[in-house]
């Protein structure tokens, strides 16, 4: 390996850092030495002391060893695997497994001829244990004794495919919407669950979607300024509450005339103010929208919503108490908990417990707007499955969280110091990307049994019909930044997939969810192949479904098992990307690495290409140059498409030209503050889409109406 030290690469394979990758250009890449000790330092490699690249080897190598039981097995319905143990030399293993309802079984020893080891001037042996085949999916136990000695494990058995029978045989189509940017008149500026529930079912009964593809609804922080990326949360176990329509809670409705009186002021404010700017202003809606929802609070509970109320409390446990009391310290603390008091960057220190103590009411507030969020975001799925869709909400999944929220304080041990995740340099972003999230130690999550995993499916899954996982590569591996490199300077560290997408199909399973994983971007060909066979569906986008020759793909030979779509949230709508708004916008911020006229060259090559296929099948005609029937020519070619899930942006629906994202950014462009706005460039509200005539000329096509 030139460049690459051949020990320091053969640690880093032990510890899951590829030494090599393939850029988008298809050159062959190795990351510097530097990266690869970077990584491994945020491994918890010790990379100061002497001969420490000796001392790394021995300890990688002995890491298995010194565990008597593996912390998490992970394993596929249908499928016999064997357990290694380890004990004191020439010692008798008992190893048995108690089942979610109670039930043991002991599982047979199988020969292991491994021979014993020295470590720790201690002899240890490998015991082989055989785990049958026909344990059913769930978390079980799984125990090993010896002598007086025992230990436990958590046995996760997972369905081998995720159910897509609904999809399998019955295509069906539905809007991608980024919620936030579109409310109603009766609305606060920010669209919200209830906002959700009318173009559910508007979706439904006008145009006949089946879905509706919304944004990230993960925590933010709870004061300002608020972040304004839905992929940049505090948390992803929690929902933002400003997703909630204080006005459909029963305490409004209850409450005195006095506190629905402060309410409505509220709103006004909040609705005026926020309609009559040029972007979407969280800040000042959460500013209103806030203590409107601490006065509908302060009226209490009637008997039977407390028990409802406790019973949410219950069911979520320590995490969600840890999560308010978050919040609260946040109001007098800042934003940023590294930046605290030592003694209350510790969610188990004395003092966290006893802040939480001193503020009861207002940690149980927070704990309130969690319920009545939840209350809210399935009243919005079961509106959309009560109108007649099929799948009603296909929820978003942020690939990360921010590097200062609730989830790195509640749980900091579980994230890598010293890197953060992103993605190597592409067509799109030709420097890279950095998100400035910190990534999941793979090791750390193992030990958990992968229990924060689990528990954050499990919440989305709860209103949900379907979940798009974003980079759902990241499943597999992430690309790790070391701080102080650049995006280019990464190098990837992979995870163990089989572990990760097994929980995710169970719990999908369970909750009878449908996945869909964005598997765009720089993707090795066996995960496209291994997402199918767990019945994960892919993401398709016509401008990057290319031939082995690099012609685009003809509609017929896409894969079925996919949501394909004309667009997507990282791409401008398509009236504004043939217009090359995405180049013209990269080039003033930077972001590209050769000239404008070379790069709007490029891209109208590729545009020419996929319109040369749409005029070969007759989407539109030879002499066709206007971009409105181009736009729809893109949305037959699609809907020709064996897709078995098709996506029309709601963006495209009404003629907006506007990017909400442009990957790479932060601040330099008002991402995901782009209110959703008509062709003019004019702010639209949910009742005027509902009357716009022009949105069934793409919603028709979707439908079979049009040729």
């Amino acid at each position: 390996m030139s460049g690459i030290d051949s020990r320091l690469a053969s640690l880093a394979h032990a510890y899951g850092i590829d030494t090599e990758f393939w850029d988008w250009k298809g050159h062959y890449r190795q990351p510097s030495n530097e990266t690869l000790m970077a990584c491994l330092r945020a491994l918890g490699v010790d990379t100061q002391q002497e001969d420490w690249l000796t001392k790394a080897f021995i300890e990688a190598d002995e890491r298995v060893w010194l565990k008597p039981i593996p912390e998490c097995i992970v394993v596929q319905h249908n499928q016999e695997k064997y357990v290694d143990v380890h004990v004191c030399a020439g010692r008798p293993a008992h190893v048995w497994v108690r089942l979610e309802e109670g039930t043991t079984f002991a599982l047979d020893q199988v020969d292991n001829w491994e021979a014993d080891r020295v470590i720790n001037d201690r002899w240890i042996g490998r015991a082989t244990f055989r785990l049958p085949s026909w344990v059913e999916p769930g978390y079980h136990s799984i125990f090993l004794e010896s002598d007086e000695n025992s230990w436990e494990s958590v046995l996760i058995v997972t369905p081998q495919q995720v159910g897509v029978n609904e999809v399998a045989h019955h295509p069906m189509w539905g809007l991608m919407v980024q919620l936030y940017s579109v409310c109603g008149e009766s609305s606060w500026g920010v669209g919200d669950f209830v906002d959700l529930a009318e173009i559910a079912v508007w979706a439904k009964f006008q145009h006949n979607a089946d879905f509706i593809l919304i944004n990230p609804t993960h925590a933010a922080e709870v004061t300002e300024p608020l972040n304004a990326s839905p992929y940049y949360p505090s948390t992803r176990r929690y929902i933002n509450p400003i997703y909630i329509r204080p006005e459909r809670i029963q305490e409004y409705a209850t409450g005195s005339q006095e506190t629905r009186e402060a309410v409505h002021q509220h709103r006004h404010v909040a609705y005026t103010t926020a309609m009559a700017g040029t972007q979407i202003d969280r800040d000042l809606v959460w500013c209103e929208k806030k203590p409107a929802l601490q006065a509908i609070f302060s009226e209490g509970l009637r008997i039977g919503r407390k028990i409802e109320f406790e019973a949410f409390i219950k069911a979520e446990g320590e995490v969600l108490k840890q999560y308010a009391t978050w919040c609260v310290l946040t109001e007098e603390m800042g934003q940023d908990w590294t930046q605290w008091s030592q003694e209350y960057q510790d969610p188990s220190s004395e003092a966290v417990r006893n802040y939480a103590k001193d503020h009861e009411e207002s940690v149980t507030f927070y704990m309130w707007l969690q319920w009545i969020a939840d209350l809210q975001a399935k009243y919005a799925h079961s509106s959309a499955k009560n109108a007649g869709m099929r799948l009603g909400v296909m929820s978003d999944l942020a690939v990360g969280v921010s590097r200062e929220g609730q989830e790195t304080w509640a749980r900091h041990d579980l994230f890598a110091k010293g890197v953060t995740v992103g993605a190597p340099p592409d067509a799109y972003n030709q420097a890279g990307q950095d998100w400035q999230q910190p990534p999941w130690r793979p090791d750390r999550l193992a030990a958990t049994a992968y229990e924060p995993l689990r528990t954050m499916v499990s919440a989305i899954f709860a209103h949900s019909g379907a979940v798009r996982i974003d980079h759902i590569l990241g499943q597999f591996r992430l690309w790790w930044i070391p701080e102080g490199m650049s995006a280019s300077e990464g190098a990837y560290l992979r995870y163990d997939h089989e572990a990760m997408m097994g929980i995710l199909v169970l719990e999908a399973h369970r909750s009878e969810v449908l996945i869909i994983g964005e598997d765009l971007g720089t993707v090795e060909p066996w995960v496209v192949e291994y997402l199918a066979g767990r019945g994960i569906l892919g993401t398709s986008v016509i401008w990057f479904e290319n031939s082995s020759e690099g012609h685009p793909l003809n509609p017929q030979y896409w894969r079925p098992l996919c949501l394909a779509s004309v667009t997507t949230h990282d791409l401008p709508p398509t009236l504004g990307y043939l217009d090359h708004e995405h180049v013209e916008l990269r080039y003033s911020l930077g972001l590209l690495t050769e000239s404008l006229e070379d790069e709007v060259a490029r891209d109208a090559i590729e545009q020419a290409s996929v319109l040369r296929s749409l005029k070969a099948h007759g989407y539109i005609t030879e002499d066709e140059d206007d971009h409105t029937t181009i736009m729809e020519g893109l949305y037959r070619f699609l809907y020709q498409t064996p897709s078995r899930l098709r996506c029309v942006a709601l963006t495209d629906l009404v003629g907006e030209k506007r990017s909400q994202n442009q990957p790479g950014t932060i601040d330099e462009y008002p991402n995901w503050r782009v209110p959703l706005a008509d062709s003019s460039g004019r702010r639209l509200t949910l009742e005027e889409i509902f009357e716009m005539g022009s949105t069934t000329r793409l919603t028709d096509i979707m439908n079979g109406r049009q040729r």
